[in-house]
């Protein structure tokens, strides 16, 4: 059974956190969040007209969203351009953050929004989607409210909040590890996004859940707290 971290932390605890706004003056909205040694970049673009003319919507402004790992954000050089992993994430991260995006005052526009990870230790989707929350905010677009993103896993037997690297992708003892990225609403706290790779029971699931409402509680404090800095040097 997986009873010590070796970062020290507790089964419940989040790695520590760093967040920023502003951090790229030129876009309309720019974030940074950090968790450990995983960093997340995100720029907001528009709403501006989308062409070609035939994809706008006229009822409402379209979110689209490119999430990418830069080639030395892991020890392994990765390829650069997309692949079919950054694409699903793209894509994952476009669902949550439209749950609480209002784009219907922006008919026939587009809003995108660019994640970049220049640093890489697990949990690579929940902070891009932290930083891009923050930057869409920065940006100054209408949000029903924010959302918060966090992994809570299953190591061996032992259920915990934010995996490493260690623990997602190199623990292979006993029955290895579980992951599963939680998006939820900071006011409904309504579950936005919810992706599961492994195996785990409904008890379990459930305690998941509450284990991942509590992180996502103070990943929120987190995110308000640099807005409210409004990117002012701390």
């Amino acid at each position: 059974m997986y009873t010590k971290r070796d970062d020290g932390r507790k089964m419940t605890e989040v790695r520590p956190m760093t967040a920023k706004v502003g951090i790229v003056p030129s876009a309309d909205g720019s974030a940074s969040f950090e968790t450990g040694k995983t960093k997340a970049i995100a720029v907001v673009r528009g709403p501006r007209t989308l062409h070609p003319q035939h994809m706008q919507n006229a009822k409402t402004g379209i979110l689209r969203v490119n999430y990418g790992m830069m080639p030395f954000s892991v020890e392994d050089r990765i390829r650069p351009g997309p692949n079919r992993r950054s694409e699903e994430i793209s894509k994952v991260t476009e669902w949550a953050l439209n749950s609480v995006v209002d784009l219907t005052g922006f008919p026939n526009t587009v809003v995108d929004v660019f994640i970049q990870i220049p640093q890489a230790d697990a949990g690579t989707r929940v902070a891009g989607i932290n930083a891009a929350a923050m930057a869409l905010a920065h940006a100054g677009l209408p949000m029903k409210q924010m959302v918060s993103a966090i992994g809570v896993g299953k190591i061996d037997q032992t259920l915990v909040v934010d995996l490493d690297k260690f623990e997602d992708s190199e623990f292979h003892d006993g029955e290895g590890s579980t992951d599963i990225p939680i998006v939820l609403t900071s006011r409904t706290k309504e579950i936005a996004l919810l992706q599961l790779d492994g195996k785990i029971s409904v008890d379990e699931f459930k305690e998941v859940i509450e284990m991942g409402k509590v992180a996502c509680d103070d990943i929120l404090k987190v995110q308000m707290e640099a807005l409210k800095n409004g990117g002012k040097d701390e």
